[in-house]
């Protein structure tokens, strides 16, 4: 029995409140549990500078932040030099991202992703994942209905989730003190197809069985159908 009383495969309580931030052009404040990111999404009629300027595409990028209250003791506010740990997961939100856009119909356009966990109890990546769609799904339903954009770039809905092997059992949505004492530590992202954006998985110990791995894959992938459905 885990120590909130859920199943195995149940995930925390989920909401998604939109419209959080009155000047962004999306945005959602994301809960699992007591995990809670703010999510925004604005966009830059420029790309980036290491791109050719003659490029026929867009991108989409984000940034991540865990802010100084959002952990049991106080993290530093990473003020010029970004640590490993952020930057790994800001490419992870905009590698996700990425995959759910056609960039060909965003041609010219930065789409930008702001991620700022504001408490932090486990699956802080991943919630910022989920967040991040639906705040770009936000943004995207406006620039369609000003004309700023002409097609949905939008190919399909993306939903990401934490899972692991914890006390010899395969568990979903893993609380802070459940990813501290697992064994095999997974995130996943998947489309709402069941295409496979990102399937990390590392045994924190011991190694794994590719039985338990299948098991992690699947009770994810249920998760995450769920999960989607929420948007």
């Amino acid at each position: 029995m885990r120590t909130d009383g859920r199943k195995n495969d149940e995930l925390r309580n989920i909401k998604f409140t939109r419209d959080y931030i009155k000047n962004a052009c999306g945005s959602v404040l994301a809960e699992f549990g007591d995990t809670k990111v703010i999510v925004c999404a604005n966009f830059e009629d420029a790309i980036p500078k290491w791109m050719d300027k003659d490029s026929e595409i867009g991108w989409v990028t984000a940034e991540y932040s865990l802010l100084p209250s959002s952990t049991e003791t106080r993290c530093q506010r990473e003020r010029t030099k970004l640590s490993g740990r952020t930057q790994e997961i800001q490419r992870l939100i905009g590698r996700s991202l990425r995959a759910c856009v056609d960039l060909n119909k965003i041609k010219g356009k930065t789409f930008i992703i702001d991620a700022d966990v504001i408490q932090a109890d486990g699956g802080t990546r991943t919630a910022s994942i989920c967040g991040a769609y639906v705040a770009l799904k936000i943004m995207v339903e406006k620039l369609l209905a000003q004309g700023v954009l002409f097609e949905n770039p939008i190919i399909e809905p993306i939903g990401a989730i934490s899972a692991g092997i914890v006390d010899d059992e395969v568990m979903v949505d893993l609380c802070y003190k459940e990813d501290s004492n697992a064994r095999v530590d997974s995130n996943i992202v998947l489309t709402s197809s069941g295409k496979i954006i990102e399937f990390q998985t590392t045994a924190e110990g011991l190694p794994f069985e590719k039985e338990q791995m299948d098991e992690i894959f699947n009770v994810a992938k249920n998760a995450i159908n769920k999960i989607i459905k929420m948007y």
